[in-house]
C-alpha cells in the first residue's frame, strides 16, 4: 500500500502563510493599524516607523481602548468586535471586520499592545516573544491603544529578503498614510520617520486636508465636485487639464471613507474628460462616494481595496455625468506664465494653479469688443465666411452633445450671456489680430487670449458633424457639374463601408461599377473646387484612425471630416471671419481642445506681462 504524501500543515506554519494575504509589506501593517484606530473612534493618531517599518512600526491613538480580556482576544485569529453574524457582512460600516490583522502580525513579527480604557485605572500590556508565547502585564498607560510591530518577517527570512529598498517601502507607507489622512480630515495625524516628524495634519475640513497633503495653493488647480442624490452622494475634487500627467498615482477614490481601486469608476472619470486627454494622460481626481453599505460588498479581497456594487452601470453613468457637469461649470482656458529656469532659461509654461471661479466665463473675447460697424452679420456675410458655419452649429450647446440628467440651467445662461450682461470690464478698446495667418490674438479682461484658428475650426466642425449624424438631416450643396472619380479597390471599399455616414454629413455619392464613383453633392463646409481632394483626404484620415487609433465609427468620421475641412494655418481671415470663428468656438461644448486633444486657446495675464517687463 502506497504511503500518503498529503499532510495537514502545523498551525504555526499555516498561520505564517495566511498572514501573507493580509501583511504583504510594512505598508500593510500601517494601513491595518490606522484603520483599527479609526474604528476605535480616535481623534489623534500617531505613526512611527524605523528603517522603513522593517525594524519598527508603531501606531498610537486616543481611542476607546480595550479591556484586558479584549486585548488578549484581539490577537487571536478571526477575533473582531466589528461583526457578530454573517448578516453583518451584508452592510459593513467599519474599516476593519475580518479579525485577521493583529493575528497575522503576531505570526510574522514581535507584537506589543498597550491599551487602557477611560474607565480603567490600569491598562494592559500584551506582547509576543520570539517563541510566539503571549506575555501579559498590567501598567499605567495613556488612554487609548498603542500597537508596536517589531522586526517584521524576522521568522520568515525569505519574505523579508524580497522587500524592496528602504526608500521604496517608505514611499508605500507614506502613500497609504496620506490616503487614509485625506479620507478622514476630522482626525489629527502625525507621522515620524525614526525621530524626525515628517507630517503633522491637524483636524479640519476636506479643503484643509487637501492643502496639508498636497500644497497650500492646490485648491486653485482643482474643481469642486458635489452632487447628492437619493441613491448615492459624490463629492470631492477633480483636477483642471493643467494637472494632467503622463503617469498614474494621482487618482484617489473613496467609498464610504475607504480607499478603493475600481477600474469602472476610473474609466467614468477618464471618459468625462472627453478629449481633454491625449493618449497616456491621467487626470487628477479625489472623489468620495457615499452609498448605503447594504448596496456594496467590500469583502472581496483581504486587502479590502476592491468593492462590488449592486448597480455598477448606474453608478458609472452617475459619476460620468457629475464629473462632466463639474468641468462644464469652470472656464478651462489655460493661463501661461513666464518661467525662469536655470537650465533652459525663461520660457512660457502653463500656470497649473490659476484660480477660476465657478460659472465665471467673462474672461473671453466678448461681443462688446466688436461693436464697431454692425451688431449682426448679414446672410451674405455668413454665407461668405468659410461657407461652413451654419445655424446647426450656432444652436449647438453643451447640453445637446453632452446631456446631463441634472444639468443646471444657470450654467448655460452664464456661458452664453451677451457680453454686456456679463459686465466685461476693460474690453472697450479690444482688438482682433491674425498672427502669421495661424493664430488669432484678442484682448480679454485679464490680458491676452491666443487662439489657434485651425484647431478652433476643427472643434466647431467636429461637433457640427456629430450633430448632423445624430439628427440624420443631411444638408448638401448640389454640384453643377458632378465629379467622376476612378478609385483603387481599397478606397472604393472604404467609401462603401462609410457611405451612410458620408451621406448624413451631406455627401451625395453614386457608387458605380469597376470602382468608380460620382460626387453629385457635398456638405457646405467643402470649398468649391476641392470636392474630390477633400473626400479622398477624409477617406485616408478615416483609414489611419481606424488602423492606428481604433476609434468608434461615428467619432472617427467626425474627426476625419473636421480635420480635412477646417481652415488651415496660412489661410488669411478678415476681422468678421475671426469674430464669427470665436463666437462659434465658445458656443461649443468643449472650446478648450480640438477633437484630437490639442489646445485651442491659451491666455497670458496682464500681470504676467507687467512682471516680464519689470513693471511690478
Amino acid at each position: 500500500m502506497s504511503k500518503s504524501v498529503i499532510k495537514i500543515l502545523p498551525g504555526n506554519i499555516a498561520s505564517k502563510i495566511a498572514a501573507g494575504e493580509v501583511i504583504q509589506r510594512p505598508e500593510s501593517v500601517v494601513k491595518e493599524l490606522i484603520e483599527n484606530s479609526i474604528d476605535a473612534e480616535a481623534k489623534i493618531i500617531e505613526v512611527i516607523v524605523k528603517k522603513a517599518g522593517k525594524n519598527l512600526i508603531q501606531v498610537c491613538d486616543d481611542g476607546i481602548g480595550m479591556s484586558e480580556e479584549d486585548a488578549v482576544l484581539s490577537i487571536q485569529k478571526h477575533a473582531t468586535s466589528k461583526i457578530r453574524a454573517y448578516e453583518d457582512l451584508e452592510a459593513i460600516k467599519s474599516l476593519g471586520f475580518r479579525g485577521e490583522a493583529l493575528s497575522s502580525m503576531a505570526a510574522v513579527a514581535q507584537l506589543e499592545i498597550k491599551t487602557e480604557t477611560s474607565e480603567d485605572d490600569l491598562g494592559t500590556l500584551i506582547r509576543t516573544n520570539e517563541n510566539g508565547e503571549i506575555v501579559k502585564e498590567k501598567g499605567s498607560f495613556s488612554k487609548g491603544t498603542c500597537v508596536a510591530v517589531k522586526n517584521l518577517f524576522y521568522n520568515t527570512p525569505a519574505r523579508r529578503k524580497f522587500l524592496k529598498s528602504d526608500a521604496t517601502e517608505l514611499k508605500h507607507i507614506i502613500d497609504s498614510f496620506n490616503k487614509i489622512a485625506i479620507s478622514h480630515p476630522e482626525i489629527s495625524f502625525r507621522f515620524f520617520n525614526s525621530d524626525d516628524e515628517i507630517f503633522e495634519y491637524k483636524e479640519g475640513s476636506l479643503e484643509d486636508r487637501v492643502m496639508q497633503v498636497f500644497a497650500d495653493n492646490m485648491l486653485d488647480a482643482l474643481i469642486p465636485v458635489n452632487e447628492p442624490s437619493d441613491y448615492m452622494n459624490v463629492y470631492g475634487f477633480i483636477g483642471k487639464p493643467s494637472l494632467l500627467k503622463k503617469s498614474k498615482g494621482d487618482q484617489y477614490l473613496f467609498l464610504n471613507s475607504r480607499y478603493i481601486i475600481n477600474r469602472q469608476i476610473n474609466h467614468a472619470v477618464f471618459t468625462a474628460y472627453e478629449n481633454l486627454l491625449e493618449k497616456g494622460d491621467y487626470p487628477f481626481f479625489l472623489l468620495f462616494l457615499e452609498i448605503d453599505p447594504a448596496k456594496i460588498d467590500v469583502n472581496v479581497h483581504p486587502s479590502k481595496l476592491e468593492a462590488k456594487f449592486d448597480d455598477e452601470k448606474n453608478i458609472y453613468n452617475f459619476v460620468l455625468a457629475v464629473v462632466k457637469k463639474s468641468l462644464g461649470t469652470h472656464d478651462l482656458v489655460p493661463s501661461m506664465v513666464f518661467s525662469d529656469e536655470q537650465k533652459e532659461g525663461e520660457k512660457l509654461v502653463i500656470d497649473k494653479f490659476h484660480h477660476t471661479k465657478q460659472l465665471d466665463f467673462t474672461d473671453r473675447p466678448g461681443q462688446s469688443s466688436f461693436k464697431k460697424e454692425t451688431t449682426r452679420f448679414s446672410d451674405e456675410d455668413i454665407d461668405r465666411i468659410f461657407s461652413s458655419i451654419t445655424d446647426d452649429v450656432i444652436n449647438c450647446s453643451s447640453t445637446e452633445t453632452t446631456p446631463h440628467p441634472f444639468e443646471k440651467k444657470e450654467i448655460l445662461e452664464v456661458m452664453h450671456k451677451p457680453a454686456d450682461e456679463n459686465k466685461r470690464e476693460g474690453t472697450d478698446s479690444s482688438f482682433l489680430f491674425q498672427l502669421h495667418s495661424k493664430y488669432i490674438l484678442s484682448q480679454i479682461k485679464s490680458g491676452l487670449m491666443i487662439i489657434d484658428q485651425h484647431v478652433a475650426h476643427e472643434r466647431i466642425l467636429y461637433e457640427k458633424a456629430l450633430n448632423r449624424m445624430e439628427a440624420n438631416i443631411p444638408f448638401s450643396q448640389q454640384l453643377l457639374f458632378p465629379k467622376k472619380m476612378q478609385l483603387d479597390p481599397g478606397r472604393y471599399e472604404v467609401i462603401k463601408e462609410i457611405y451612410p455616414l458620408l451621406n448624413k454629413l451631406g455627401f451625395e455619392i453614386k457608387l458605380k461599377s469597376q470602382n468608380k464613383i460620382v460626387i453629385e453633392g457635398v456638405p457646405d463646409d467643402v470649398k468649391k473646387g476641392t470636392e474630390a481632394k477633400v473626400l479622398m483626404e477624409i477617406v485616408e484620415e478615416y483609414s489611419v484612425n481606424l488602423r492606428v487609433k481604433k476609434l468608434e465609427q461615428k467619432d472617427n468620421m467626425a474627426k476625419s471630416y473636421s480635420c480635412k475641412t477646417a481652415i488651415k494655418a496660412g489661410d488669411n481671415l478678415s476681422e468678421n471671419e475671426m469674430r464669427l470663428l470665436i463666437d462659434q468656438l465658445f458656443a461649443t461644448s468643449m472650446p478648450y481642445v480640438c477633437p484630437h486633444g490639442r489646445p485651442i486657446v491659451v491666455k497670458i495675464s496682464l500681470n504676467e506681462f507687467d512682471r516680464r517687463f519689470g513693471r511690478t
